[in-house]
């Protein structure tokens, strides 16, 4: 797939600089951008898992003062809203 961007030189000179520092032609540079970007490389995951996943280092303290009913009364903890009965 062929994609065109219209660029101002300015713009197209800053991009230019940018991958020539790291060594690379500006269109190796993108695609080294959109390779980093892609969800294509990386294996899927249920969000249940990536959550748990980043919640392990929450020390133990700070869980046990996380309230029970935080997902039913949302609106209550972030909001300040009266919770719901």
């Amino acid at each position: 797939m062929t994609l065109t961007i219209t660029l101002s030189d300015e713009r197209a000179a800053a991009l230019q600089a940018k991958a020539a520092a790291e060594g690379l032609s500006l269109e190796d540079w993108i695609q080294k951008l959109a390779g980093e970007e892609s969800a294509a490389g990386r294996s899927r995951q249920h969000i249940a898992e990536l959550i748990l996943e980043n919640m392990r280092g929450v020390p133990a303290e700070i869980m046990a003062q996380m309230p029970e009913d935080g997902a039913s009364q949302h609106d209550h903890y972030i909001y300040g809203w009266p919770k719901k009965e």
